[in-house]
């Protein structure tokens, strides 16, 4: 079965409502944001009230994939460095009836070729929980590989400990992989 023309775009406040109804789980919840949010469920206003924190910040950006069925997946990309060199992703989600569809790869790979041709970075990094084994792969087969922080993270999620799982994507990587 074939998907539909995946884009991306910048966030809008009615992509929220949508991303809101993904979250169908508390645990959901934390795989996706850990502990930014303190409570459950998630709401629309939650999401766009988190956002509107980040307006005019220049090393911020919320995106939403999208094809002709309307939002598909979302993700943040925000700068780590004074140079502008390294991306991180985060909060990515896809519409859970999207799952299994590779939607999630397919907005990943259009995030890495945006992050890498238009932002102008080298390399996107991203975390991942532990306990997350379908994202792993699905950022694995991207590109992504798992490398060793200083300090790995942890956090406090559902009264357990979640190692989270350090990944990155280097721009002349993903470059020879579009080669083949």
């Amino acid at each position: 079965m074939r998907w539909n023309m995946l884009r991306l775009r910048p966030y809008k406040n009615c992509d929220a409502a949508a991303i809101a109804s993904w979250i169908g789980s508390e645990y959901a919840c934390r795989q996706w944001s850990a502990d930014r949010y303190d409570h459950y469920p998630v709401t629309a206003e939650d999401i766009n009230e988190n956002y509107s924190q980040t307006a005019g910040n220049d090393s911020f950006f919320a995106m939403t994939a999208f094809d002709e069925n309307g939002a598909a997946g979302h993700l943040t990309m925000r700068y780590t460095d004074a140079e502008k060199r390294t991306l991180r992703f985060g909060f990515v989600i896809v519409d859970d009836k999207r799952r299994g569809m590779h939607v999630g790869s397919e907005m990943l790979r259009l995030a890495a070729r945006f992050a890498f041709e238009i932002m102008g970075a080298k390399r996107v990094t991203l975390g991942v929980f532990e306990n997350n084994p379908a994202a792993r792969r699905c950022y694995s087969a991207v590109g992504f590989r798992e490398i060793t922080p200083e300090k790995p993270e942890v956090y406090r999620c559902m009264g357990e400990n979640w190692k989270c799982v350090e990944m990155e994507l280097l721009k002349q990587d993903f470059n020879a992989a579009a080669r083949q």
